[in-house]
């Protein structure tokens, strides 16, 4: 029963980690506009200010906003690994592997350890 819900939980944050890099790697290859890139990099910001929010919903949609605000929630304590970095690339994706490596990974090997000793 415990290791179910571990390893749920784990393919659930990893499913939502992937999914918010690829979205925002999407969104950055496609080539963001001038005005946008100083929205783009207040996004990766953990608790965005209340109308960096608001901007991110209008241009993204309740789903894919969703996804972000839930990305935002598991890579908020690893944010500071990479803040010092001025690439975008690097302050999102540092924070994301090693969410995926602590939650995903992580979670996982404690499921099949749970499996084993209950």
């Amino acid at each position: 029963m415990v290791e179910r819900l571990l390893r749920t939980v784990a393919i659930a944050v990893s499913l939502i980690l992937v999914a918010s890099f690829a979205l925002f790697a999407v969104d950055e290859l496609n080539g963001a506009t001038q005005r946008n890139e100083a929205k783009l990099s207040q996004d990766l910001e953990a608790n965005p200010p209340p109308a960096v929010e608001r901007q991110r919903e209008k241009d993204h949609g309740a789903v894919r906003e969703a996804i972000d605000d839930a990305n935002d929630v598991v890579v908020s304590p690893f944010t500071g690994l990479a803040s010092s970095s001025g690439n975008r690339w690097v302050q999102r994706g540092v924070p994301a592997l090693v969410a995926l490596l602590v939650f995903g990974l992580g979670l996982g090997f404690l499921a099949r350890y749970a499996h084993g000793r209950i």
